[in-house]
């Protein structure tokens, strides 16, 4: 990504300060996403496929990035990440079109205080 974009491009030299501000941190999360992305109950190509659909939802262009080259490199097809950004639009506009039972709670009169 160019330097005059939204979002700067992620290089070594950030990394490299990131781990400098907060050594333990870094480390730590290192290891937790090792940890996380580990072959266990589900193999690591499957848990890349499920990231890549994460990252849509929550709309980090590092993850998207990231995580698409590490489902590729895991053997997931063009086809079967895309399918999985499908899977995660499906999910996001269900979470929308579900939500609408807040809207028609208000409209029907019984709006609940939470």
């Amino acid at each position: 990504m160019s330097s005059d974009s939204l979002y700067p491009e992620a290089t070594p030299a950030v990394g490299a300060r990131r781990k400098e501000l907060a050594p333990t941190v870094d480390a730590a999360f290192n290891a937790f996403s090792k940890a996380v992305f580990a072959d266990g109950a589900l193999p690591g190509s499957t848990k890349q496929l499920i990231a890549v659909a994460v990252a849509h939802v929550t709309q980090c262009p590092y993850c998207i990035k990231g995580h698409t080259r590490l489902a590729s490199r895991a053997g997931a097809t063009d086809e079967q990440i895309m399918e999985a950004i499908w899977v995660a639009a499906e999910m996001r506009a269900g979470g929308a079109y579900a939500h609408s039972t807040l809207a028609l709670d208000v409209l029907d009169g019984h709006e609940h205080h939470a």
